[in-house]
């Protein structure tokens, strides 16, 4: 058996000292060292083997996030690993403590396409993997050819259409090889929520003048930001399903910046098998109780599956009792908008390899968009990380 860890790590806009990564927005050399300190500590406690980061503008400051770490992993490892000079009962309650350092991985950065100059900047993604790569990891980002998504006709009215010709953020595509399996691991940051407006040249849109609220406007910004999502998210579930008719194992992990029951995030996963499609009419029936078969239903269950992610957040609900976890905090709401999906060969099936073994989220250092203490953590992440704990088989 082969155990191992995945985990997804939302950085919060990781650069280095003094560069305006946004509008007036950049770290003094003091909050940059902060931030390195604490995102290194982090780091450490996940210990994780494969690590997808997001909001990364440069490769350089994770890397020294990733040095940092090191050095404290070396540090602990002198402390906790049991050596000659250690007592038996020492050596059994340490020997899980041990950190594996990052020494010999491979890290892949995939920059935005859409990154600009100071005050401009568009973050990029990050896989970090003990196991390294098989192959160049894939950056996928220009949609060639353009996206276009028709809209159905409302009665004589013109449907229209949007086009979507780049994601905001590139998805990194990377197979890794654990144990005697090769895993393919997308790791992706949709659209956020903020509200997407139109900007006259050499100006601002009306709509972010906040003393002249415009709630319509607004809400017509969240619109666009909301269908550009979707859009992005069916672009990696045609990335998903392609890799998984091919037969690969996928685990896909992010900032999918929705909860796993929203559309984005099902488009994602994939469809919900409904409970007996023999109770359900033929979509070519001739009669009222034209229904599929019994055998029809396994054909269409079996389809289904075969190209479904699970949540591995729901997996460790159903098992552990725990009924909240959480992974962002604004304005009172607590919602996971970071997952880790697995296809069915880690969740049963006959394409089963293996399993998990449990689910771990570091949250405590979220707090929550209204406390008063909630400006003191900006320089931390404004997300939990998640891990992933799984189990091959190798048979």
């Amino acid at each position: 058996m082969t155990d191992f860890t995945i985990a997804s790590f939302n950085v919060k806009n990781l650069i280095g000292a003094d560069q305006e990564y946004y509008r007036f927005e950049k770290y003094t050399p003091e909050e940059h060292a902060w931030k390195e300190d604490w995102l290194a500590d982090q780091v450490f406690t996940l210990n994780a083997d494969i690590v997808g980061f997001q909001e990364i503008f440069d490769k350089a400051p994770l890397q020294d996030v990733i040095d940092e770490a090191d050095r404290r992993g070396k540090a602990s490892n002198e402390d906790a690993v049991p050596d000659r000079n250690k007592r038996y009962a020492r050596k059994a309650i340490f020997r899980k403590l041990a950190y594996a350092d990052y020494s010999d991985a491979a890290l892949a950065f995939a920059p935005n396409t859409n990154d600009g100059g100071p005050g401009q900047r568009r973050p990029g993604l990050a896989i970090l993997s003990r196991y390294g790569f098989v192959g160049q990891p894939e950056v996928i980002q220009n949609v060639d050819p353009n996206l276009v998504i028709p809209f159905g006709l409302m009665g004589e009215g013109n449907g229209g259409s949007f086009t979507l010709d780049r994601l905001s953020r590139p998805i990194l595509k990377a197979r890794i090889p654990v144990g005697k399996q090769v895993v393919t691991v997308f790791n992706c940051h949709l659209k956020s929520k903020l509200g997407e407006f139109v900007h006259p040249e050499g100006g601002q849109a009306p709509e972010v003048d906040l003393v002249n609220y415009d709630p319509v406007g607004r809400a017509l910004g969240a619109l666009r930001a909301a269908t550009r999502r979707m859009a992005e998210a069916w672009v990696l579930r045609q990335l998903i399903v392609e890799e998984i008719n091919a037969g690969n194992p996928v685990i896909v992990l992010g900032d999918f910046n929705d909860s796993e029951n929203a559309v984005s995030s099902e488009i994602i996963a994939g469809e919900r098998p409904f409970k007996n499609y023999a109770w359900m009419r033929r979509h070519d029936a001739k009669k009222s109780n034209d229904r599929y078969t019994d055998a029809e239903n396994e054909v269409i269950q079996d389809k289904i599956e075969a190209v479904r992610l699970e949540s591995c957040e729901k997996l460790f609900v159903r098992k552990s009792l725990r009924d909240m976890v959480y992974t962002s905090a604004f304005g009172g709401v607590f919602e996971s908008i970071d997952q880790i999906l697995l296809s069915r060969h880690f969740t049963g099936g006959k394409d089963q390899i293996g399993e998990m073994s449990y689910f771990s989220v570091f949250n405590d250092h979220l707090t929550d968009g209204s406390h008063p203490e909630a400006p003191y953590n900006k320089l931390a992440s404004d997300h939990g990380q998640i891990m992933a704990h799984l189990r091959l088989w190798d048979a």
